[in-house]
């Protein structure tokens, strides 16, 4: 396959009128279309629509994932999640962009010409759709990790320069949700580089009694008719527009007291954390290098375990040696290398060599006629001091 385009778009908010589905429909005759979704993937010819004029007038989520090694992520958030300030920190050259239309946000996260060639030969853009799409929900919760995700793969493209200050680090980044943390995969973000984000967690984030305590705090002082409209909220349906405006209020207030005490987590400079990725990545290494040095050290323990059960009777293990190679096929000659592998370790350890070397002789002169099994055993660095 020379070109593959995959095109999947979520209706979440809304569902499509019968009239909007004939639209898509007219777009394209193969494509699966329900109320709810729209779903194609093209071997040739492209898309019959642009598909941000689709996300402005029907869509509220969209991927996309060519076969070239580009990949997009498209969310549409209400216009009240967020303040216009607000996103221009996070927004980037070209890896994280957003638009604004009447009534919405458009957010959009791209991977553009990956190296991972081998992820693009093999996956086809089905199942991202549900790993990324509650990242909307937690937007819509006031939750601003899935944006300074979107800065930070920009940063890891290089279109961040590196005397730039970093966006408020939001708290949290040490932590990520499932759909975070499948965005960073999504983007193909450093993993040494989330690490060293991450760290604002350290100076940032409180205890959880400290967050109760604030909580209880801010909720206090809530007023009668505040808390009425929240619960009416909650009665008619709409529990995402209450959790949506009392935890904006609530960070809002959060904001004024840490401005107010000056406690704001310290921004970072782009080279600063590219210094904490690079001591991240050591860490990682050396913790990479004692888990390896700890599973070769399982692994040799197992084995010599093994080649102890295979010491207590040298003679049953012959034997069956002996009817593995009478059988006379290639199977049979496969499985009596790997026996005789393992007896010569076996010998090496809880006997000599010289006793191996005698078996192995005695073997041969009833086998040695075996042209296939010979070769195996010279292959395996067996039989090559008694090969004539």
């Amino acid at each position: 396959m020379s070109e593959y385009q995959y095109y999947e778009f979520v209706a979440i908010d809304e569902p499509l009128t019968p009239k909007q589905m004939a639209e898509l429909r007219a777009r394209s005759s193969r494509a699966s279309i329900t109320p709810t979704r729209f779903v194609n993937d093209y071997q040739w010819g492209n898309l019959k629509g642009d598909p941000v004029d689709w996300m402005r007038r029907y869509f509220d989520a969209h991927v996309y994932v060519a076969n070239w090694c580009t990949c997009l992520l498209y969310l549409r958030v209400p216009k009240s999640t967020f303040d216009a300030e607000t996103l221009r920190a996070f927004k980037t050259k070209a890896v994280f962009l957003v638009e604004q239309t009447k009534t919405h946000w458009l957010l959009e996260w791209g991977l553009d010409e990956s190296d991972n060639y081998d992820r693009f030969a093999e996956e086809d853009g089905r199942g991202w759709m549900g790993r990324l799409a509650p990242l909307r929900d937690e937007l819509l919760r006031g939750d601003l990790r899935p944006l300074y995700l979107g800065w930070l793969a920009g940063l890891s493209a290089g279109e961040v320069d590196e005397q730039a200050i970093e966006p408020q680090p939001p708290p949290g980044l040490s932590r990520l949700t499932a759909a975070q943390r499948s965005l960073a995969e999504f983007l193909e973000i450093d993993g040494d580089l989330l690490a060293a984000a991450g760290l604002s967690d350290g100076h940032g984030s409180k205890p959880d009694s400290e967050g109760d305590a604030e909580q209880d705090v801010w909720i206090a002082a809530l007023s009668a008719a505040e808390k009425t409209a929240t619960l009416k909220l909650l009665l008619t349906g709409h529990a995402q527009q209450a959790e949506h405006e009392l935890k904006h209020r609530f960070l809002a207030w959060q904001g004024e007291q840490r401005s107010d005490a000056k406690q704001e987590t310290r921004r970072r400079t782009v080279a600063d954390i590219h210094k904490l990725a690079a001591s991240a990545a050591e860490t990682r290494k050396r913790r990479e290098a004692e888990q390896r040095k700890k599973t070769e050290a399982e692994r040799r323990a197992r084995r010599e375990a093994y080649l102890r059960t295979l010491a207590s009777n040298f003679e049953r293990c012959w034997q069956a040696a002996d009817k593995l190679a009478e059988r006379g096929i290639a199977s049979a000659y496969d499985e009596v290398k790997r026996a005789l592998v393992d007896l010569s370790e076996a010998y090496a350890l809880s006997a000599t060599r010289a006793d191996f070397e005698q078996k192995l002789v005695r073997f041969m002169a009833r086998h040695g006629k075996r042209g296939a099994l010979v070769r195996r055993l010279t292959d395996a660095g067996l039989w090559k001091m008694h090969s004539r």
